[in-house]
């Protein structure tokens, strides 16, 4: 995800890569959420703390699609801190007019969370939905080929749902997004990317 937000904003900017290691590689639940959101914030105040007066311009990514601790953290530092779950549903809705999810995680309260942030953020006449591929979400991840077909699939049922662009709903899914976009008219939006774009908007 790194590379990802390096390649968007060029070698003009530094991006840096802090790891959340109180909570599980695949945020997947809930409950997994509020493991990471601990991490997030430490982590948050650590890099704010280690920026702030020394970079000319500076910003904190939260690179999990839930966006963990966005909020929380927005309210400790100076710095602006954003998240790829809101930076994409932003961008999808200005550029768009109907967006979808397609993601591997199935877990039914984490997918509402997902409509409920975006009728928070007042998108919800813009969203179709999300859709899960099938397939073990681990066994996916180890495999692009594998998780590629099961992408491709699913987004090719949220097109039928009247979708204009489809967000790929999870950090690990982002570089899909690039693979993936010669099979497809309509955009496949990256959340990491968005989010980098978003960061560094004049």
């Amino acid at each position: 995800m790194v590379e990802q937000a390096q390649t968007v904003l060029g070698l003009g900017v530094r991006v840096m890569g802090k790891t959340n290691t109180q909570a599980p590689n695949l945020l997947a639940t809930p409950a997994d959420m509020q493991l990471a959101k601990q991490g997030v914030l430490a982590l948050g105040l650590e890099a704010a703390q280690a920026l702030t007066g020394r970079e000319k311009s500076s910003a904190i990514i939260i690179a999990a699609f839930s966006d963990p601790g966005l909020l929380e953290l927005r309210t400790q530092v100076s710095i602006p801190v954003l998240g790829i779950g809101e930076a994409v549903f932003l961008e999808a809705a200005a550029n768009h007019k109907r967006f979808s999810i397609v993601t591997i995680t199935p877990d039914p309260e984490l997918l509402a969370s997902f409509c409920t942030r975006v009728a928070e953020l007042g998108l919800g006449a813009q969203y179709c939905g999300a859709r899960v591929t099938q397939g073990n979400a681990q066994t996916l991840l180890v495999s692009p080929q594998l998780l590629d077909a099961a992408l491709s699939s699913t987004i090719t049922k949220s097109i039928h749902d009247g979708a204009q662009a489809i967000i790929l709903g999870g950090g690990p899914l982002s570089a899909s997004a690039d693979r993936l976009q010669p099979q497809f008219d309509i955009p496949l939006l990256n959340p990491v990317a968005a989010a980098a774009r978003a960061a560094f908007k004049d």
